[in-house]
């Protein structure tokens, strides 16, 4: 594990330095065959279908929604998504904004109702779901103007910035720092922190291509992430400003949280993720949890480390609007 900071109460006190033997057997068995199913799936209207059915089916038997959870859908305006609240837990002053993984095409709010019910649980917070258009049927930039859309609505419907904690995996992390950067071209105020499952970073998939050679992603080889991807980038240079994300020396970001599976093909992704933060000055903390499955967090039926990351990334979320609590009042006083 690498880390430049930690004040995180809630969770085991390290990441394990090995799988466990149902994580290790998940990947080898490929996760139900997914990489193979994916490999011969035609990017066509039935074949992105199946897909998104297959996800569907694999984020409900292993990641279901927790008993007791209630789920509010919202459509106001062009905003689209659903709040998610564990058992026990009502609205108030705070909330985590969740921005789902896709590849910007296969999943969907109710795909990470369970993900989102587990985080609700373990802070106490309401989770709103954004549930951002998907390519093909919308393509760039159409997924990160619903992201932005989503936290614009949160702030006018009396959500402060300092009291909100945005998360995401995959797709919906390049679509988490995509937001961050769009805040600060803006003025727009910063959430407390930003944590991130498995993070897409580089949307050519060239660090994720050169990490798969040195070890195959279970999941999903790196060229079938590219065909997926192209899918909502299609017509647009590498070096869109909202495409290869960069974030700039001295950016007043939030801090953040990254983790992922040390053998998954993203991982590359994460530890670049973890070196921009750093070296425009950010902070950031980088968690490479064993074993090599994508956004293992929301499978915790199959993959036990789902529950301690979950906590853990459910410290980071207390500890960072308890920060933000302090730095208020430090400069009131």
């Amino acid at each position: 594990m690498s880390s430049t900071w930690s004040t995180m109460t809630t969770g085991p006190a390290s990441v394990p330095e090995v799988a466990a033997l149902r994580t290790r057997l998940a990947a080898s068995a490929s996760v139900l065959g997914l990489r193979q199913v994916h490999a011969v799936l035609p990017p066509n209207r039935l074949g992105i279908g199946i897909g998104r059915a297959i996800i569907a089916g694999v984020m409900a038997t292993f990641g279901p929604v927790l008993p007791g959870t209630r789920v509010t859908p919202v459509r106001s305006g062009g905003v689209r998504g659903e709040w998610v609240r564990a058992a026990g837990v009502e609205h108030g002053s705070r909330a985590i904004y969740y921005i789902h993984g896709s590849g910007y095409v296969v999943c969907s709010a109710r795909t990470h109702r369970g993900l989102a019910s587990r985080l609700s649980r373990l802070t106490g917070l309401p989770v709103f779901l954004v549930d951002y258009r998907l390519a093909p049927e919308h393509r760039f930039p159409a997924a990160a103007r619903d992201v932005e859309a989503g936290y614009r609505w949160l702030l006018a419907h009396g959500y402060r910035a300092r009291d909100l904690v945005i998360g995401g995996d995959s797709a919906g992390g390049h679509l988490a720092l995509d937001l961050l950067l769009e805040n600060l071209r803006g003025g727009t105020s910063q959430p407390a922190g930003v944590f991130v499952f498995s993070p897409l970073l580089d949307v050519t998939l060239g660090l994720a291509e050169r990490q798969d050679r040195l070890s195959r992603d279970p999941m999903a080889p790196a060229r079938v992430g590219r065909r997926l991807l192209e899918l909502y980038t299609v017509g647009q240079p590498p070096d869109s400003p909202r495409l290869r994300l960069v974030a700039p020396p001295g950016a007043a970001l939030p801090p953040m949280l990254v983790q992922a599976s040390a053998g998954e093909m993203l991982s590359a992704d994460a530890r670049a993720w973890h070196a921009m933060i750093l070296a425009a000055g950010g902070r950031c903390e980088l968690e490479l949890w064993p074993g090599r499955i994508h956004v293992f967090q929301a499978l915790p039926l199959l993959v036990p480390e789902a529950v301690p990351a979950l906590r853990r990334a459910a410290g980071f979320v207390k500890d960072a609007l308890a920060r933000a609590d302090t730095t208020v009042r430090t400069k009131v006083s």
